[in-house]
């Protein structure tokens, strides 16, 4: 009895562990997939923010159509947390099939919020042939604490740094106590994007993990409605901090940039010392597109650089799901990876090992020291706060 329960056990965990992590497809399989494909267009929804990735992402295109016959068309978003609720309202309607939506860029909260009510189709990043190749060092199995069970795709690396001129502040701060002394010495020239705006979301998460006393619990769940004085004596050296810093913001706290691009707009009209990006590339990339001087430069603060991995996903009613995979798995090959990680083109890092790209001088590898993103709850609980608090 105990041998037939044991082997019961070994087979279910086996069973699950096949659903969660299922076998790589045959070279026969993967050429259906790829014959079932041609001739579809996905629909994929992304942030449109920044030109040169919609520049790629039409290269993308081309190189689809001309090598699978199949087109992607780049739906942009402002915040692809619109694409999630518009799947939610398809998946209350019972619009199972032929959804709206292919293919998703996504990470962090919104891939939570899909997975938890089961928009999402997968698992599938194992039956892509260019999975093999994927660095497993990064965490590409874990998106903001949240495990991706093979439900999204790795894309590229992203950090959360700053870009300074040389020539105008040859010693940026090293951490938010000296961007306080910078902006109090400074005002008008520091600013960050305003929540819910993901760069303006995640200087507040970078600042929270630097200055609170309890980091440990940013990265547990957090139950608002139950643990709201948690979240105040979490949270409280943080609010203290904007307090401070608005005052003698950019726009004195009462405006803020965009997003990124404008940061970094606003930092070659010498607006601001400081521009936040998620790309530790982005000074390399701007410089080389005619956006910043050449004396521009990237870098972190001592803590390190909040460090993430984005994701591709196709939900679970898209009507295009074998024209997807293909599109996943060319953007994460060594043609397409070694492309986007060019600072001429867009120079985000790529999630192959470093051999299994063409060429090892690639620019996009100088990675800074990581910090772990916190468990999403948190962010939405921060969003609501700095609205109630600071939101106009």
């Amino acid at each position: 009895m105990k041998r037939l329960l044991a082997g019961f056990a070994l087979s279910f965990v086996a069973g699950f562990a096949s659903a969660n992590n299922p076998a790589p497809h045959t070279t026969e399989q993967w050429q259906q997939t790829v014959d079932n494909a041609r001739g579809q267009t996905v629909y994929f929804n992304a942030w449109g923010g920044s030109q040169e990735i919609n520049d790629y992402l039409r290269w993308a295109d081309r190189q689809l159509q001309s090598q699978y016959g199949v087109s992607l068309k780049h739906v942009k978003v402002a915040d692809i947390a619109e694409t999630a609720q518009r799947l939610l309202a398809e998946k209350a309607a019972g619009k199972d099939q032929n959804g709206s939506v292919d293919l998703v860029w996504i990470n962090g909260e919104n891939f939570r919020s899909m997975k938890e009510n089961n928009l999402l189709y997968g698992p599938f990043t194992q039956t892509l042939p260019n999975w093999s190749l994927v660095d497993k060092s990064l965490p590409v199995n874990e998106d903001f604490t949240e495990p991706t069970n093979g439900l999204e795709a790795p894309w590229g690396v992203g950090q959360l740094v700053f870009i300074h001129d040389t020539l105008t502040l040859n010693n940026p701060p090293q951490n938010f106590a000296e961007l306080l002394s910078l902006a109090k010495a400074y005002p008008d020239k520091v600013s960050y994007p305003q929540p819910p705006e993901f760069h303006g979301s995640s200087f507040l998460k970078a600042a929270l993990l630097e200055l609170t006393t309890d980091k440990t619990a940013l990265y547990q769940p957090l139950d608002p409605k139950t643990e709201h004085a948690k979240f105040e004596r979490v949270t409280a050296p943080l609010w203290q901090y904007l307090d401070q810093l608005h005052p003698v913001a950019w726009q004195q706290g009462k405006q803020f940039p965009s997003g990124s691009s404008e940061m970094i707009q606003l930092l070659d009209d010498r607006q601001l010392l400081l521009a936040i990006t998620f790309n530790p590339n982005a000074a390399n990339a701007a410089i080389a597109n005619g956006n910043l001087a050449k004396s521009a430069q990237t870098y972190a603060f001592q803590q390190g650089a909040l460090s993430n991995i984005h994701f591709l996903a196709i939900p679970w009613n898209a009507s295009a799901k074998e024209g997807a995979q293909v599109a996943i798995n060319f953007l994460m090959s060594p043609q397409a990876q070694q492309r986007k990680a060019d600072a001429e083109i867009w120079g985000d890092p790529s999630v192959l090992k470093p051999d299994a790209l063409a060429t090892s001088n690639s620019q996009g590898f100088t990675l800074f020291k990581s910090i772990p993103e916190p468990h999403p709850s948190w962010l939405t609980a921060l969003e609501i706060e700095w609205q109630k608090r600071y939101g106009s």
